[in-house]
This record gives C-alpha cells, sequence and structure tokens, in this order.
C-alpha cells in the first residue's frame, strides 16, 4: 500500500469513528426532545449519520480493513470531544446539531480541492450537509424571536462548541501525521493547517448569524 493510500484509509478510519460517536451522542441527547416531531427529526438526522457510516465502513471493508477496529482505535478523542460539550439544555442540543452538521460540510468544502481525485465522491458523500439540522435552525430562531435574553449564552455556547472542535480536530492531526500530511503538504493543498481552521471559523460565524447568535 502506497503511503498515500495508507493515509486515504486512515482518514477514512477516523471519519468512521466521528460519525460512531456522532451518532450515539445524538441517541443520548435525543431524551432532551420536547415533542414527538423532535424526535422524529432527530431520528432521522441520525438516520443519515449512519448512512454515512456505512458508506465509510465498506471503503475500509474493500480495503481490507475491519470497520470495528477503526472505531475502536479513534473513539478516545471523540468521546472526549462529546464529554466536554454535553449540552444542558435542548436549545443547546439543537445549536450542537446545527454546528456539528456545519462543520462536516466546512471540512469537505475545505478539503474538495485538495483531495485526490479519487476520494472526493466518497468524501462529498458523507461530509457534505445533511440538510436534516435545519429544523435546528427553525427552532434556535423562534426561541431567539420569543425570548431574546437566550441568544447570548446560546452565542457563547457556540463558540465553545467551534473552540473545542478545533482543538479536537488538531488533536487527531496531531496523531495522524500521515492525515496531517494528505491534507496539508501535497502539490496543490492549502496553504497551511492555520488557514484552514481560519476559514472553518469564519463559516461558522456566518451560520451562527443564521441561528440569529452573531
Amino acid at each position: 500500500m502506497s503511503n498515500n493510500a495508507a493515509a486515504i484509509r486512515k482518514l477514512y478510519e477516523v471519519l468512521l469513528a466521528g460519525e460512531f460517536a456522532a451518532c450515539y451522542r445524538l441517541i443520548e441527547e435525543s431524551a432532551m426532545a420536547p415533542t414527538t416531531a423532535d424526535r422524529i427529526a432527530i431520528a432521522r438526522l441520525i438516520a443519515a449519520e449512519m448512512g454515512h457510516f456505512e458508506v465509510l465502513a465498506e471503503q475500509i471493508r474493500s480495503d481490507g480493513g475491519a470497520p470495528e477496529e477503526a472505531v475502536a482505535a479513534h473513539a478516545r478523542v471523540f468521546d472526549e470531544y462529546h464529554r466536554v460539550t454535553t449540552p444542558t439544555s435542548w436549545l443547546e442540543v439543537l445549536v450542537k446539531m446545527h454546528v456539528g452538521d456545519g462543520l462536516a460540510a466546512d471540512f469537505y468544502a475545505e478539503m474538495a480541492d485538495v483531495m485526490p481525485e479519487e476520494v472526493r465522491p466518497t468524501m462529498k458523500s458523507v461530509m457534505a450537509e445533511t440538510g436534516s439540522s435545519q429544523f435546528a435552525v427553525d427552532q434556535v430562531r423562534a426561541a431567539v424571536a420569543a425570548d431574546p435574553a437566550v441568544a447570548s449564552p446560546l452565542a457563547l455556547w457556540g463558540r465553545r462548541l467551534l473552540g473545542e472542535a478545533i482543538t479536537h480536530m488538531q488533536w487527531v492531526l496531531a496523531e495522524e501525521e500521515d492525515v496531517m500530511a494528505l491534507l496539508f503538504e501535497g502539490d496543490a493543498t492549502l496553504a497551511n493547517a492555520a488557514a484552514f481552521f481560519d476559514n472553518m471559523a469564519a463559516r461558522h460565524g456566518q451560520r451562527m448569524a443564521e441561528l440569529s447568535l452573531a
């Protein structure tokens, strides 16, 4: 296996572990959903995440890997992220849901012109926004309109989510040097990792504005 192929497989393994952690955390956080409609909306989001999981799992299996081993190998960083970003209210669940969905899409947007050609279809299918979190935007905007006092703490929560996400992404990249090289050191890669995270932060700001939390 070439160095590039090994790095691509490792990237798929990391993303697989992230999808798995996101699914289980959504199941736990859905307990805060106040209505049946909300629980159904979360179920749809979980289904979308599981669809992404299966796409990545098939890529890993086709390369001779074991999805279960990939999840176990990378679970720690994602478990830690979710541990330090545990919501305490339904509105915090909604903000986290929308931020997470958006950060995945941002990652793909930044990587789209960088990844090897053969990887792009898989990356697009698993990292593009699902649209399932749009219901979160509607509910948060309505909550802010009804009670503007909730905006400030939710905005702080959104900034914390971004900070923790970037910290844990950097943790993953520091541990997986071959993935770091794949993403940032090729002929057509981003200028540097700092620019990547700066761009993600800018997109996050736009997303918070969509929630009326800018």
